[in-house]
């Protein structure tokens, strides 16, 4: 039988034993290895690994011996519970033995689960799978985890209190971040809030979020922003000892004031425009972007846009002499001081 894309979230969080098997394919292997890893854990239970219950085996050794499925399907344990004969990146070749293991299922068996990629409506497994009565295909598209999804992450995660502003920003991050990357924000906003009570904010989740670029170059770019001209030379040494290069620093700071530009100029005002940046702004530089919108406008920040690109020009054209950092630095001077006033 299929199951729908709709349905799937929900049967993955909680399995049916009795069902003969699974077959979860797509493009996206590690989507596919996180539903997995899901629906197993829901099946065979936290001790299922230790008990023994769960068998798996990648589909290489399903070709030398095409027995061996049938047998893990077979086998008892020596503990009682559901039990998962696990088939990992199986394609057309291995086809026979997983639908004759199908075929030979019966109740008490331990339930069939196997990972595919990409699989045409042709596919043999597929078909088998779609066609059994007792048995889901389901594929897995690359879309951004629902809403429904990340509150049941939440809620697995032991993460229940939530702000609307939060959970605003956890819808961004899952559509910018790989979702093992997303996992792995939503693991560590869990340690992050452990024995917490408070709800979470978007200061937590930028603080577990991943990185998108040093700390030291956001910075000097939040000081030309601001207008802080005094700040920018001290700044300016620390990247020079950092090894930061000058066309480096002229992208990164064309890449801020573009998302400014962006921001300031969106019809349906600067806190829409700022929500709609990928990727996602989150968190304290958020409500920092948006104030620097506010500040300068879409007419200055379109002058700035060109004093960047000029200097751009100049860094890369041969016939330039003065030192690249110096012409660097006056350009972030001048952006600062229009800025003020």
């Amino acid at each position: 039988m299929k199951l729908s894309a709709r349905d799937a979230p929900g049967y993955f969080a909680r399995p049916e034993a009795a069902r003969t098997g699974l077959l979860i394919y797509g493009a996206d292997a590690m989507r596919i290895a996180l539903r997995r890893a899901e629906v197993i854990a829901a099946l065979a239970g936290p001790n299922g690994e230790e008990e023994m219950r769960i068998t798996r085996m990648p589909a290489g050794e399903l070709r030398k011996d095409p027995a061996r499925l049938n047998d893990a399907v077979k086998a008892a344990s020596f503990f009682p519970g559901p039990r998962v004969a696990f088939v990992e990146d199986a394609t057309e070749a291995m086809a026979a033995p997983i639908l004759a293991a199908l075929a030979d299922w019966r109740e008490g068996d331990a339930q069939i689960i196997v990972t595919a990629g990409q699989l045409k409506p042709t596919s043999k497994l597929r078909k088998a799978f779609e066609a059994h009565k007792n048995a889901y295909a389901v594929a897995i598209y690359d879309d951004p985890p629902s809403r429904a999804e990340i509150e049941a992450m939440l809620t697995s995660s032991g993460l229940k209190n939530i702000g609307p502003e939060a959970m605003r920003d956890l819808n961004d991050l899952g559509r910018a971040l790989d979702p093992g990357d997303f996992r792995q924000t939503m693991d560590k906003l869990s340690l992050y809030k452990l024995n917490d009570d408070t709800p979470v904010t978007p200061d937590d989740i930028a603080a577990c979020a991943p990185a998108s670029v040093e700390a030291d170059l956001d910075d000097v770019l939040h000081i030309v922003a601001e207008a802080r001209s005094g700040e920018i030379g001290p700044m300016m040494k620390r990247l020079r000892a950092q090894g930061v290069q000058p066309v480096g620093l002229v992208i990164a700071a064309s890449r801020h004031f573009r998302t400014l530009y962006t921001a300031a100029s969106d019809p349906g005002g600067i806190s829409q425009g700022i929500s709609r940046m990928r990727p996602p702004v989150f968190g304290p530089r958020r409500d920092r972007m948006q104030r620097q919108a506010q500040s300068w406008g879409a007419a200055n920040l379109e002058v700035a846009l060109g004093v960047l690109t000029e200097t751009d020009l100049a860094l890369r054209s041969a016939a330039q002499t003065a030192p690249h950092m110096a012409l660097v630095e006056r350009a972030l001077i001048r952006l600062a001081m229009l800025a003020a006033r």
